[in-house]
């Protein structure tokens, strides 16, 4: 067993090797045959190495292309900032494809979300968004109508955010519910990847001060994407506003255990 775990770690630190020195993104690797024949291996322990690899991000595979080199992730770090704030953080450069955007009424969901009446009207914004010309995500966007009037009134905004600081609504807070699904049909030829491929969804609203106003649903592409949380010393607990997990307020300190945790762990909840 330890020979046979010592190949399989040879073959995977050669291939890292390659991936870091020579291969470039979209590259394929050597063939399992190439592979088998170089370590003298067998195939179960080449695709253990592969394996490893595929599972740290470092490869992808596809049906019909084979096993090649996976583009690098980008941290998805829980904070409130917009797409294009995040890309060009990172030295990238952000852009969108405008799907929709138009006034439509809000729908009980949209309504609950936004604190406002079911029927109210609300902006809405349905974009691809890329970074260095590489689809990364869907958006979806609401706002209700009477806070920002006119907004498509001339060219879309090209930051939301952005838009609403300019009006005097300074986007300070809000509440993010993620999930890890597969892509469908419709999304995945956006993204421009195969269906069922594993995406993670994302829930916002974005508040300034007490006022609900966006609500956003995002597709990410979870081959490009790692979740990062910074994480703190506990302070107050947090608890669902009505119920609803993407709602979250503190609790005050007479409602805590005395670990910091709520007193009704059913009602816990996470807010960013």
């Amino acid at each position: 067993m330890g020979r046979s775990v010592l190949k399989h770690v040879r073959v995977r630190d050669y291939l890292r090797s390659l991936v870091t020195h020579e291969l470039a993104v979209g590259d394929t690797i050597p063939s399992e045959r190439a592979l088998c024949e170089r370590f003298g291996v067998s195939r179960m322990t080449v695709r253990q190495a592969v394996d490893a690899l595929v599972v740290e991000g470092l490869l992808a595979r596809e049906q019909g292309r084979g096993t090649f080199v996976a583009p690098g992730k980008v941290d998805l770090e829980v904070r409130l900032a917009s797409f294009g704030e995040e890309m060009a953080r990172r030295g990238m450069t952000p852009s969108s494809e405008v799907l929709s955007a138009e006034v439509v009424e809000a729908t009980p969901d949209i309504a609950d979300a936004l604190d406002i009446l079911p029927g109210e009207m609300t902006f809405y914004l349905h974009r691809v968004r890329f970074a260095d010309g590489e689809p990364m995500a869907i958006e979806q966007s609401w706002l209700p109508c009477r806070l920002v009037p006119g907004l498509f009134d001339g060219d879309v905004p090209q930051s939301v955010y952005g838009e609403l600081r300019r009006r005097g609504l300074e986007p300070d807070w809000g509440e993010d519910v993620v999930a890890a699904t597969e892509v469908h049909a419709a999304d995945a030829e956006l993204l421009r990847v195969p269906v069922g491929r594993a995406v993670l969804r994302l829930s916002r609203r974005t508040f300034a001060g007490e006022t609900a106003c966006v609500y956003s649903r995002s597709v990410y592409r979870a081959d490009r994407y790692v979740l990062w949380v910074p994480l703190r010393a506990p302070r107050r607990a947090l608890t669902p506003r009505s119920g609803n997990p993407s709602e979250a307020q503190a609790l005050p300190p007479a409602q805590e255990q005395g670990d910091g945790t709520p007193a009704d762990p059913a009602m816990s909840g996470v807010a960013t």
